[in-house]
């Protein structure tokens, strides 16, 4: 029995994988290495695990998915049709609304931190993790030492303001604000 329902677990985030991956087929990352977009979901996903030691498939799910829809043709309604109302919710609280201005969502993105949810909260700071490596891991392109240095400055604001639910956000903030040391420094050190 245990044998089956963590089988489950494995197929429903296996679905996810396959699903996002498609969803993401012809897109790269903006990095210097123009990598297939699914390794950041991917990374996502892992960082959840990993670093908040979440176990939850829908929660590792909606971080596998977390992009489809802001970034790919697909709707809430194919996403919940899919995966279910708890994965639709997480992802919509971490989609951006790309009708607004960058600038005001990235404003929104600081001012609705404080009101996600446990999983969207979880995947917001896995995916900021994720996107403050790539700074130094691999930069976009044309990403100046200023732009750079703003971005690292606005995931700590957006980060900064997610609640603190339990160990596993404390874990992945704690390890958000190491990796921002760490970037800090790289990127001081290069510029």
């Amino acid at each position: 029995m245990v044998y089956i329902l963590l089988m489950r677990k494995v197929n429903f985030i296996l679905k996810a994988l396959n699903f996002s991956a498609y969803k993401h087929r012809y897109q790269r990352r903006k990095g210097d290495e123009h990598l297939p977009y699914i390794n950041h979901p991917i990374r996502v996903a892992y960082l959840v695990s990993e670093i908040g030691k979440v176990e939850d498939p829908v929660i590792i799910a909606s971080a596998i998915l977390h992009d489809v829809v802001e970034d790919t043709e697909t709707s809430f309604d194919e996403l919940k049709e899919e995966f279910g109302e708890k994965v639709a919710s997480i992802v919509m609280e971490d989609t951006d609304d790309k009708r607004l201005e960058k600038k005001e969502r990235k404003r929104l993105q600081i001012e609705n931190a404080k009101d996600l949810s446990y999983g969207a909260t979880i995947v917001r700071i896995a995916d900021k993790i994720a996107n403050i490596m790539d700074i130094v891991n691999s930069p976009p392109d044309d990403w100046s030492y200023e732009r750079k240095k703003d971005y690292l400055q606005w995931a700590k604001s957006v980060v900064s303001k997610c609640k603190d639910y339990d160990g596993s956000v404390k874990d992945l903030k704690d390890y958000f604000f190491e990796t921002l040391k760490k970037v800090e420094k790289s990127l001081k050190e290069h510029n």
